[in-house]
């Protein structure tokens, strides 16, 4: 039996799952990494290997990794890490969490806007390449020893391999390259102080990099190490969304969106950016400030009988747009934008109105995606803690009038098992994804409730065009 490691490195811990070809998680495997009040700034990459060598070893154990054929792995997007000629870090891994780029998130975006505004400008903290130019002016001294920076991934990547020189275009996004030209655009050593060597070489994710050298008990040469991609896209490709006209939306402390286009999303207002699909297509994607977070915030976590009783209260006539911070990026960019909600709302009405709300802000994002790029959205995928409750579920389809696919894996290494197996035992990321994702539950619209929503969720958008948000 055939099967497949995905492995994913994220802030707090490390997991590896081992899947076989229907993308049946056979076993997986996680680990906490010991964090303190810097680990949003910066982490210890090896601390990142240590725990990666004890999560892939206990799934090892297992009697189907006989079979093992491939391993790819996930991780933070904008994580940043220089290391010498013989692959050490010079400086702890510097993390996308880091927020004290802004200046060099500023002279990055001024750079590329001049040099290269058909390519990627929206550089801010977040961004890889402001991280890059931070590491040389804060350790000048430094400059000399680096052979390369590289991102989170490629640090597990090239520990599993020895291939530290090869990255994938999800992970260089933010770093600058351009994904439409496929090529490191000069003013990244004409006009800021970085070297054209010190940049890796860019591949399609999926791409298969080398056999397996790393000493792990139960990991041989047999075993193909692929290239990897960042984390928000490996739980698109877990949801399914890999074809054309395919979203996949995730509402976890935010609501992000993500889908498959034909041609790249032109948005003048910067709302949206695009990964490039390993198969040439584009992969598209927003975060809205709005999310889950205001669930815990006012609810808290004991939610079985408000979802019990939100489901009998569809729908409701009241409006809550529960943004819990000042300013919205996305479907619209308010700055200003402060939350709102029917006065006198509380209890099972607040929640259910919190939901409706939510699933409003998803429409929009969906209306602005389809006028911005001319094509339509065919089916929605769904993802996050938001996914378990049915009655949210039942409000998304029917304020979206589309069915909403809940899947059965949607975890960013499930994600990795099936980048894992696209081009080593599939031909592509589309036959993989179709073979490897299930779906647990579809949910459909009814044509009376889908009708009540429509008239709600004009009421919705008059509101926000009213406060000048949209």
């Amino acid at each position: 039996m055939h099967t497949f490691i995905g492995l994913d490195v994220g802030t707090q811990g490390a997991r590896a799952v081992l899947a076989d070809v229907s993308g049946n998680v056979l076993v997986s495997a996680e680990e906490h990494f010991p964090l303190n009040a810097h680990s949003r700034e910066e982490q210890s990459p090896e601390t990142w290997w240590q725990a990666c060598t004890r999560v892939l070893e206990q799934v090892l154990e297992n009697k189907a990794a006989a079979g093992l054929v491939a391993i790819s792995v996930t991780s933070t997007s904008g994580t940043i890490i220089p290391i010498n000629k013989n692959n050490e870090p010079l400086h702890p891994a510097i993390m996308y969490s880091d927020s004290r780029q802004a200046e060099e998130g500023a002279i990055c975006k001024t750079a590329a806007t001049l040099h290269n505004p058909d390519g990627y400008t929206a550089f801010n903290t977040s961004s890889g390449l402001p991280k890059m130019l931070w590491f040389l002016r804060r350790f000048p001294e430094k400059a000399g020893d680096i052979h390369l920076f590289i991102h989170a991934a490629d640090y597990i990547i090239g520990k599993l391999s020895g291939r530290y020189d090869v990255t994938d275009f999800t992970n260089v996004l933010k770093s600058g390259y351009d994904v439409r030209t496929e090529r490191w655009p000069e003013y990244i050593w004409d006009k800021l102080p970085l070297r054209r060597e010190w940049l890796q070489t860019v591949v399609p994710s999926g791409t298969p990099v080398g056999p397996a050298t790393a000493a792990i008990k139960g990991l041989n040469g047999n075993v193909t190490i692929v290239a990897g991609m960042t984390d928000g896209c490996a739980s698109q490709i877990a949801s399914g969304a890999v074809n054309p006209g395919t979203w996949n939306t995730t509402i976890g402390t935010t609501l992000v969106v993500k889908g498959v286009t034909q041609n790249a999303v032109e948005d003048p207002q910067g709302r949206l950016y695009n990964h490039r699909h390993p198969e040439g297509f584009w992969m598209p994607g927003g975060a809205s400030n709005t999310g889950a977070d205001w669930v815990t915030r006012l609810f808290g976590t004991d939610l079985a009988l408000l979802n019990e009783a939100a489901a009998k209260l569809l729908p409701t006539q009241h409006l809550f747009y529960p943004l819990m911070q000042q300013g919205e990026r996305f479907p619209f960019i308010a700055p200003q934008a402060q939350g709102f909600e029917t006065p006198g709302l509380a209890g099972a009405e607040r929640f259910t109105a919190g939901m409706e709300g939510v699933a409003y802000v998803e429409r929009l994002a969906y209306e602005v995606i389809e006028q911005l790029s001319g094509e339509k959205v065919n089916a929605v995928y769904t993802a996050g803690g938001a996914s378990n409750s049915d009655a949210w579920l039942t409000i998304r389809a029917n304020v979206l009038n589309r069915p909403v696919h809940k899947m059965k894996e949607v975890t960013g290494a499930a994600g990795a098992a099936i980048l894992a197996a696209s081009r080593t035992h599939f031909k592509s990321l589309r036959e993989a994804a179709a073979a490897m994702t299930q779906t647990e539950k579809t949910v459909s619209p009814q044509p009376a409730l889908a009708a009540a929503y429509e008239n709600n969720y004009h009421r919705f958008i008059h509101a926000l065009k009213e406060k000048g948000y949209a």
